[in-house]
């Protein structure tokens, strides 16, 4: 265990053994070298040109050995220092350490004329085969990665704005996206260094033999011939120990780009994901041990490097030294999955609805697509957290998606399949709205801001600051069909608002407050029926985010009614402080209108109870007559900049609610009781018998 825990304090200070071997290899330029030391050396680059050969062909997925590329650079100039010091050692003292000597004389069996044979061969097989094959796989790989990085990113946003996976799953995903388009735009790069490294070979190879020639000639080592032959055989031992590590790590760079990364620094990703493969280490470590069996080759260094390597491999397979790197294996149970139905079943998924939908034309792909600047789906996603926060209500799913039958500029809203709005936008232009009536008009397209029906213009992005400076508010398309989206939902939160979301609200409840849950449901009332109540509540905009209050209500009343209208009712009068907090103006008056009480009187009296519920029994001129009154004062009240907001009596304000139903769904209606105490109250119209059956009595 002290070599374990030696090894775990030396991974620690990973970075700045990578920065000391860097400079190692550029002091190996400078510096004189032993051979003994050159010898050592040539070993570990066979060693290590081994490992990441076994790397290439073990790893599953690109970004499990993401720093290649750099390791890939770091190589080279490994190599390439190796060879100027065979090179200085060569020209200057004739030998260049035992492996250098062996490949001259063992390995091409002393003769000159094999070796270089030998050695044009690995270039031209290196350089015209491997490198160039994996130079060219890796350019198009990147480009490939790079064009289809919008699709991803697109196909990510989709699955958020689905509700398949949350916040933290998308970040991940779109990093990996990120860092893939990284490695193989690197990698297109790094095979330059491949390249470049067989051409720099023959050259060295060149100037070896010449330099070689003319250093053993004029110093008398013997004749041309001899002095040929020797500097030759040491020259292509020199290749042929430079070349081929060399093939092994240009055959792992077509393996790599033929097929992330992490957010480490380069030294702990090297030994971490080194680390996390020993078998592979105990298998090179042996293969360079065996080495040390040819005949000539220094034993020693062999059998130390190739027992170090085999040695880490085993330490990193007995000790947790780091934690292992998911693999993306695929699963036996996807392996043999079953063939897809042919069937009726094949067609069911057709037969599905989303709850909402938001389909857009072509022309508005840029809005969706994160690559161009769209935010559309960022903003779907805050909208989720804004109705939940304002009604606690959570959003289903939006599916968006294009639709061809569409103009270029148009969108839908979908609603349980059905269109309920439609508008259009400029996704080049922004949306200009007048804060006043009085403002003067500006450079643009006149339109209709399509949620609330007011005049507008669309601005070039370059009059933006003048729009503003006159007044103007200045949105961006994205936030008009989200806005537009916002308030689609909250006039159908009472549709969008099923079981399966009741069950969602309450099982959340359970978790911090399961007493009431308990209490009510099954207990008392059934799911549908806490649905119901919930849905008269969200109709008319009350949130429903104090569940615990609204359970409890439920709890005290619903042994005496199971009307669920009556029990919602009742529950909006527990909410009073939260209705008439939602309805005052900022300096905390409700502005309301009233009935004159003589009308309240008859409208009271009108009151009956149908199997529908509550309705207002008034003929169907009265009916009419109020509601032309109530939309007039209104007017009025929306005029003078007040809410319009209409106060009545308790038994009242159901049937009049369901009186004004869809055709004036802006006016809210609240009962004297839903009013919350010390509540500054102001009456700013009133609604007068003569308006109401006086009218009707004429027509």
């Amino acid at each position: 265990m002290a070599w374990a825990h030696w090894l775990t304090r030396a991974l620690r200070n990973s970075d700045l053994m990578i920065a000391l071997a860097i400079l190692v290899v550029v002091t190996m330029l400078i510096v004189p070298m032993p051979k003994w030391m050159l010898d050592t050396f040539i070993v570990f680059n066979f060693a290590v040109s081994i490992v990441i050969a076994l790397m290439a062909v073990n790893i599953t997925n690109p970004l499990q050995f993401s720093v290649f590329p750099a390791l890939l650079l770091v190589t080279t100039l490994f190599r390439l220092a190796l060879s100027i010091v065979a090179t200085k050692l060569i020209l200057g003292t004739g030998s260049a350490g035992k492996v250098i000597e062996t490949f001259g004389q063992f390995v091409v069996g002393g003769d000159f004329v094999v070796g270089v044979v030998a050695f044009l061969i690995l270039v031209v097989v290196q350089f015209v085969v491997i490198t160039n094959g994996a130079g060219r796989v890796a350019e198009v790989a990147a480009r490939f990665t790079l064009d289809a990085m919008p699709g991803k990113q697109m196909a990510i946003d989709a699955d958020l704005n689905a509700g398949l996976i949350d916040q933290e799953e998308a970040r991940r995903r779109r990093r990996m996206v990120e860092l893939e388009a990284d490695f193989y735009g690197a990698m297109d790069g790094a095979s330059k260094f491949v390249k470049g490294d067989a051409i720099a070979a023959v050259l060295i190879i060149l100037i070896n033999i010449i330099g070689g020639f003319a250093v053993g000639f004029l110093r008398g080592q013997g004749d041309a011939m001899t002095v040929l032959q020797t500097y030759t055989l040491l020259t292509i031992g020199e290749g042929l120990v430079a070349q081929i590590p060399a093939l092994l790590i240009s055959t792992a760079t077509g393996l790599m780009v033929t097929r992330a990364s992490t957010e480490q620094a380069m030294g702990q990703d090297v030994v971490a994901q080194l680390l996390n493969y020993p078998r592979v280490l105990m298998g090179a470590g042996i293969a360079i041990a065996l080495l040390s069996l040819v005949p000539g080759f220094p034993k020693l260094q062999f059998i130390v490097v190739g027992l170090a390597i085999a040695g880490l491999g085993y330490l990193a397979s007995r000790v947790n030294l780091l934690p292992a790197q998911e693999e993306s294996k695929p699963s036996a149970e996807a392996s043999a999955a079953p063939p897809p139905p042919t069937g009726p079943e094949a067609v069911l998924p057709l037969l599905k609805v989303d709850a909402i939908e938001l389909e857009i034309g072509y022309g508005l792909m840029p809005l969706v697509d994160s690559s161009q600047g769209g935010d559309l789906l960022e903003r779907i996603a805050g909208i989720r957290r804004q109705l939940a926060t304002d009604l606690g209500f959570v959003m289903p799913s939006v599916r968006v998606r294009d639709n061809v039958r569409l103009r270029a500029n148009q969108y839908q809203i979908r609603i349980r399949g059905e269109v309920v709005a439609q508008a259009e936008v400029q996704p080049r232009l922004l949306l200009a709205m007048p804060s006043s009536s009085d403002l003067p008009p500006i450079e643009g397209q006149p339109t209709t801001e399509p949620v609330f029906g007011m005049q507008a213009y669309w601005i070039e992005p370059r009059t933006r600051e003048q729009a503003l400076r006159l007044g103007y508010t200045v949105v961006e398309p994205s936030a008009v069909v989200a806005t537009h989206l916002t308030e689609v939902v909250r006039q159908h939160a009472a549709d969008l608002l099923g079981r399966a979301e009741v069950q969602q609200l309450l099982d959340n409840l359970k978790e911090h407050n399961p007493v009431v849950v308990q209490e009510v449901v099954p207990d008392l009332l059934t799911l549908g029926e806490v649905q119901k109540v919930l849905q008269h509540l969200l109709r008319e905009g009350v949130p429903i985010r104090d569940l615990v209050t609204i359970l409890e209500i439920l709890g005290d009343y619903a042994g005496r009614t199971r009307d669920t209208e009556v029990l919602g009712e009742y529950v909006r009068a527990g909410l009073a402080r939260t209705i008439t907090h939602r309805l005052v103006d900022p300096r905390g008056k409700l502005h309301v209108m009233v009935f004159e009480p003589a009308l309240e009187a008859y409208l009271r009296e009108r009151v009956e109870q149908t199997p529908q519920g509550v309705v207002l029994s008034l003929e169907p001129a009265q009916a009419r007559a109020l509601l032309q009154a109530i939309a007039q004062h209104a007017q009025q009240m929306s005029a003078r900049g007040y809410l319009p907001v209409l106060a009545c009596a308790g038994n009242l304000r159901l049937p009049v609610r369901k009186l004004l139903g869809s055709e004036l769904p802006s006016i809210h209606v609240i009962a004297y009781h839903e009013i919350a105490p010390r509540t500054d109250i102001q009456v700013v119209d009133q609604i007068t018998r003569a308006e109401v059956l006086g009218t009707a009595i004429a027509a």
